[in-house]
């Protein structure tokens, strides 16, 4: 297999073709009822991952994927998995790149969470983390 036959790495993904619709930090805090100060704390402790969805273009600016807020609260189980994610090197890009994958489990891990069916998610998170 040749580097171009390679798939691409997570860090090189196209998360604005992963992820439909993203969350300004301001519209997060809304959400979440808190406050932007909180949302940036929530991300640097890996309660949340941000990423600019698409590299190289001016303006576009940090942002949250919408899939990460259910009903006012962070999905059931994804600050685990961001921290397992995070504690074997990964990056929130990388990271969000991984949860907006089809991955093998049946579907996307963070329809898993969403479903609350994260258990499978968190193993496959660990197993790629080692």
């Amino acid at each position: 297999m040749t580097e171009s036959d390679a798939a691409p790495r997570l860090a090189d993904q196209d998360l604005a073709a992963l992820v439909a619709e993203w969350l300004d930090w301001s519209e997060a805090a809304e959400a979440l009822g808190v406050t932007v100060g909180k949302v940036r704390t929530l991300v640097r402790e890996h309660q949340l991952a941000q990423a600019v969805p698409t590299l190289g273009v001016k303006g576009g600016g940090q942002r949250i994927p919408a899939l990460f807020l259910d009903g006012g609260e962070i999905v059931k189980g994804l600050p685990g998995i961001l921290t397992v994610l995070h504690d074997g090197g990964y990056d929130d890009r990388e990271a969000i790149a991984w949860l907006f994958l089809d991955a093998d489990l049946p579907g996307r891990p963070i329809d898993a969470l969403r479903e609350n069916r994260g258990s499978e998610a968190k193993r496959r998170a660990q197993a790629m983390a080692l």
